[in-house]
């Protein structure tokens, strides 16, 4: 480890051992903002150790809000999936406003992968945590140029300089994040819509870093699954039809098919944009002139279950998405809410289409 007051001369480079003790080890990447005590032991004499109060005073309020919500997550019992005969019951509708059904609490963890800047310059070898917070008083540091401050947090891109040279540091990048919202009839996928109309954007939770992906869209009189994540990449794959992710939808049709149009419709329908078929049909009955069918598909086109049903001559009257590969719309989940998907969800969605996408 090189001391304050020989920093001037530039990082040691990652690769080169520090003298008189081993290179400290690179903590992963979901601990490197909150791997404190571990590192005081084995400190040089001239460092002082950290005691607790100490430590109570390093972690701040994004630390504690975030262990208290990781805690919470991994003690919350497993939602309960909505069926398709919740949906042709009612049942699905009665929900809505049950006060057996309690609403899913809707928690964002914060975000993990911001450490505090003394500590990843105290990790890169440049001195202690206590000598880095001298130099960004001394404002010898600065971040995407501009100066640092006491108790920053950097993210993964950052550039960080000290004396004006840039300084190498490891901070892995962000995890994929994804969210289950309950797309409500009336609302758009879209950010800017010319009608003014009311867009699923403005109901989602804000990030720190990056912005919501939408995974595909349900058009304007669609409801159900909508899944979004922070990743463009993973974003990409989960809608890409040649991985071939499962959609679970229950729709309701003015009348019945026939055993020939669910055979059409199981071996191709031909629309403007080419072939389209569904995977499976089963019937769900209904009352009066609509019935319910539970349809599967494996791609994501514009309107693409309401023009095959037209294409066979029945008219949609209600379309409502329960399933996007792995992840089903759980019971709980209000029109409008969103809840965050954890790892336990987020590994199954992307094992589901046969381990398609590792999170970035």
């Amino acid at each position: 480890r090189k001391p304050a007051a020989e920093a001037e001369a530039g990082p040691v480079p990652e690769e080169q051992p520090a003298a008189a003790e081993p290179e400290p080890e690179v903590p992963a990447p979901a601990a490197v903002a909150v791997q404190q005590q571990d590192q005081s032991e084995g400190q040089d004499e001239d460092e002082e150790p950290f005691d607790e109060d100490e430590l109570d005073e390093e972690e701040d309020d994004l630390d504690r809000a975030r262990r208290a919500a990781e805690r919470e997550a991994r003690n919350a019992p497993p939602t309960e999936p909505i069926k398709f005969s919740d949906v042709v019951s009612g049942q699905f509708d009665a929900d809505e406003e049950s006060p057996d059904v309690a609403p899913l609490k809707r928690v964002l963890l914060p975000e993990a992968d911001s450490p505090k800047l003394h500590k990843v310059l105290a990790q890169a070898g440049l001195g202690s945590r206590l000598e880095m917070e001298q130099l960004i008083l001394q404002g010898r540091i600065s971040v995407n140029n501009e100066p640092a401050h006491i108790g920053q947090r950097i993210q993964y891109g950052d550039q960080v300089k000290l004396n004006g040279k840039p300084i190498r540091y490891r901070i892995a990048p962000p995890p994929a994040r994804i969210i289950a919202y309950h797309k409500p009839a009336g609302e758009v996928v879209t950010h800017d819509d010319p009608q003014n109309r009311p867009t699923v954007f403005r109901k989602l939770p804000r990030l720190q870093q990056g912005k919501w992906q939408s995974v595909g869209r349900l058009d304007l009189n669609t409801e159900g699954l909508l899944l979004f994540t922070s990743s463009g990449e993973l974003a990409n794959k989960l809608m890409h039809p040649r991985f071939g992710l499962e959609r679970e939808y229950a729709v309701r049709v003015l009348g019945a098919l026939s055993s020939e149009e669910k055979q059409q419709l199981l071996d191709g329908v031909r629309l403007e944009d080419g072939m389209a078929r569904f995977g499976s049909i089963e019937e769900g009955g209904g009352e009066g002139v609509n019935t319910w069918y539970r349809v599967t598909i494996s791609e994501g086109r514009n309107r693409e279950v309401r023009r095959m049903c037209e294409a066979v001559g029945h008219a949609v009257s209600r379309l409502i998405r329960i399933r996007y590969g792995a992840m089903v719309l759980p019971r709980g989940l209000k029109r409008g809410a969103w809840i965050e998907l954890d790892e336990r969800d987020i590994r199954a969605l992307t094992q589901a289409a046969g381990g398609l996408a590792e999170r970035p």
